[in-house]
């Protein structure tokens, strides 16, 4: 009888992960899982209970609940052998769309996690200055899991589905300040997405790409750097994306106008975005930095920017700047379909 852990985000999409595991304990026990469950009680929690059961002798690691459970779990296994499973509860369930799990279908999760397919997917570092806690949300301290730092004070994440800047940062981070609470699904996301347009404040940003030229842009706009084709729960951000590739997919949309922004916001959901106004551009990518410039609008690697430029990694609006992304592949193992989309 294959042994597994479950790790349960009780609080994933308001609450419903905590009703639903009972359907999901019934279907694994039917599948033939000996189960022990683990439920998180904060921010970082599944990320030291995945890092603590490396030692174990379970056959598989689970995480129950959405993009930021599944975050959290596989940041606390990678760089090992152990396997991750997923059973998607959450709002946005973006890395299971992307292994090519099934969303609202238990059953069909269950048996994947019986019958399906290991993947080595690969992962993106971030580290740049820790951002501000919020009453709701306390960023989350360093952890051997994350390595060191480069430079001292800096905090690092790693991503498994996208990073971002911009507008979609500050959306995330309205989100987790309570914005819109009593909104769910997409609607909330669209909601939170014309705020942040129409109350945006425009700098100047330096930034460099797979380690070239030294760029400063205006700071209008969004930056994502992603494996996968979907976040948000659903948006369409990097067309023709998979997690199994040597490289991730970088958006650029900088120097927009406001109207543009939220213009752009239906076709972002489609997929549809790619070279819209000459201004918007996909390429492959695998390093990224991203900074402020100095009083004499010079480049630095220390000043932040002020308002803050938030990063969010996997959904955590955890960092600013100065950033640096640098994708890393064959990082970790995650049990999905025998094909993934896009593959």
């Amino acid at each position: 009888m294959p042994r597994i852990a479950c790790i349960l985000n009780p609080k994933a999409r308001d609450g419903i992960s905590s009703k639903s595991w009972p359907e999901f304990e019934t279907a694994l026990t039917s599948a033939g899982f000996e189960i022990d469950i683990h439920e998180t009680q904060r921010v970082g929690h599944a990320m030291e209970i995945a890092y603590d059961l490396l030692s174990g002798d379970h056959d598989m690691i689970v995480a129950v609940g959405g993009d930021g459970t599944v975050h959290e779990v596989a940041s606390g296994l990678r760089g090992s052998k152990k396997k991750m499973g997923i059973l998607p509860i959450g709002s946005g369930n973006d890395f299971a769309r992307a292994l090519g799990i099934p969303l609202f279908d238990v059953q069909g999760a269950v048996d994947l996690l019986s019958n399906g397919t290991d993947h080595s997917v690969g992962a993106v570092r971030a580290e740049g200055p820790a951002a501000s806690d919020l009453p709701q949300y306390k960023i989350p301290s360093p952890h051997p899991c994350n390595g060191e730092a480069n430079r001292e004070g800096n905090l690092v994440r790693w991503s498994f589905l996208e990073v971002d800047g911009g507008v979609t940062s500050s959306v995330n981070r309205m989100k987790i300040a309570g914005k819109f609470s009593w909104i769910r699904g997409q609607a909330k996301y669209t909601a939170l997405g014309i705020r942040a347009i129409l109350g945006w404040k425009t700098q100047p940003a330096w930034m460099r790409v797979n380690g070239g030229e030294t760029q400063t842009v205006p700071l209008q706009g969004l930056f994502v750097l992603s494996q996968c084709e979907t976040f948000g729960g659903g948006f369409k951000v990097t067309p023709g994306a998979h997690p199994k590739r040597d490289h991730a997919s970088l958006i650029i949309g900088l120097g927009l106008s406001k109207m543009q922004m939220l213009a752009v916001m239906g076709p972002l959901e489609k997929g549809e975005h790619v070279g819209k106004w000459g201004k918007i551009t996909m390429e492959d990518c695998t390093s990224f930095e991203i900074g402020a410039v100095d009083s004499n609008g010079n480049p630095s690697d220390t000043e932040p920017h002020s308002p803050p430029l938030f990063i969010n990694v996997d959904g955590e609006a955890c960092l600013t700047t100065p950033c640096t992304l640098q994708f890393h592949s064959d990082q970790l193992i995650v049990r999905g379909a025998s094909r993934i989309p896009n593959e």
